[in-house]
C-alpha cells in the first residue's frame, strides 16, 4: 500500500485497531490525524508517527466537523477517513434499560459514523475523491447473543455504509465497512478471561483487512474478518454477486 502524499484521519485512533491502523497508514507514507477521547494517548501516538492529535468526543457533531477541518487545513487535503471509534453496551438491552448507557453506545457506534461521513464528504470532494471505512463488526452481519444493543449499532453501520456507497461512488468517494469478529483489543479487555480458547483476532489482522479494502474494495462492500480465513466481502442473501462457487463459505462466530 503506497499512500505517499496522502492524508488520513482515524477516530478511536489512540489504541487497539485504531492505533494499529494509524501506524500502518503512516508506514505507507500518509500523514495521519489521530482523533481520540484520550488526549494524552492521542498525542503520544501522533508524536510517534509525525502526525496530528485531535482530542475530543466523537459523539458530538461539532467535534467531527472540527476534526475534519483541522486535518484538512493542516495537511492540505484529506484522502482516507477511518471511522473506527466504538464501545460495547455493558447491558443486555432487553430489560431495565440504562438510558444513559444506551445513548452513549448509540452516540459512539452510530452517530459518530454519520457525523464523520457527512463531515468528511466535502473534504474528500475537494481532494478529488477518497475512501471512508467504518469499523463495524461481525455483529453487523450476524446477531451476537447476549449483546442486542451492540448488534443493533453495528447493523446500523452496515446498513448506512451500503446505502451511502452508491450515491457517493460516482464522485470517486468509496465507502466500505470492515466487520471483524472478536479481537484482542482494549474493547474486550475486562471480559477476555471469559473467552477461554475462543479464537481471537489481533488488531493487525483487522488492519490487514482494512488495507485490502483500501487497495481493492468495491463501493459498499462490508468485509468480514475471521481468524484463519482470508478477509472477503460478505455476500448478502438475494444481492447480486459472484457465482455460488466463487462466494466464500458461510461465517459464524467461532470460525477458525
Amino acid at each position: 500500500m503506497d499512500l505517499t502524499g496522502k492524508a488520513a484521519l482515524v477516530t478511536g485512533g489512540a489504541s487497539g485497531i485504531g492505533a494499529a491502523a494509524v501506524r500502518r497508514l503512516a508506514a505507507a507514507g500518509a500523514v495521519v490525524a489521530v482523533a481520540d477521547l484520550d488526549e494524552a494517548a492521542a498525542r503520544r501516538l501522533a508524536d510517534e508517527v509525525g502526525g496530528l492529535a485531535l482530542p475530543g468526543d466523537v459523539t458530538q457533531p461539532d467535534t467531527m466537523a472540527m476534526a475534519v477541518d483541522i486535518a484538512e487545513d493542516s495537511f492540505g487535503r484529506l484522502n482516507v477517513v477511518l471511522l473506527n471509534a466504538g464501545i460495547t453496551a455493558g447491558q443486555s438491552g432487553l430489560e431495565d434499560l440504562d438510558l444513559a448507557g444506551y445513548r452513549r453506545i448509540m452516540g459512539v457506534n452510530v452517530d459518530h459514523v454519520v457525523f464523520g461521513l457527512t463531515s468528511a464528504v466535502p473534504a474528500l470532494r475537494r481532494a478529488g475523491g477518497g475512501s471512508i471505512v467504518a469499523t463495524a463488526s461481525l455483529a453487523g452481519l450476524l446477531p451476537m447473543p447476549g449483546d442486542a444493543l451492540y448488534t443493533l449499532t453495528k447493523h446500523a453501520v452496515v446498513g448506512y455504509v451500503r446505502s451511502a456507497a452508491p450515491t457517493l461512488a460516482p464522485e470517486g468517494i468509496r465507502v466500505n465497512a470492515v466487520c471483524p469478529g472478536f479481537a484482542d483489543t482494549p474493547l474486550i479487555a475486562k471480559a477476555k478471561a471469559q473467552f477461554g480458547d475462543f479464537p481471537l483476532l489481533t488488531a493487525e489482522d483487522v488492519v490487514d483487512a482494512i488495507e485490502q479494502v483500501l487497495e481493492r474494495g468495491a463501493p459498499g462492500e462490508c468485509w468480514f474478518v475471521q481468524p484463519g480465513r482470508e478477509p472477503a466481502p460478505y455476500r448478502f442473501r438475494g444481492v447480486p454477486g459472484p457465482a455460488a462457487g466463487d462466494a466464500p463459505p458461510p461465517i459464524n462466530w467461532r470460525d477458525h
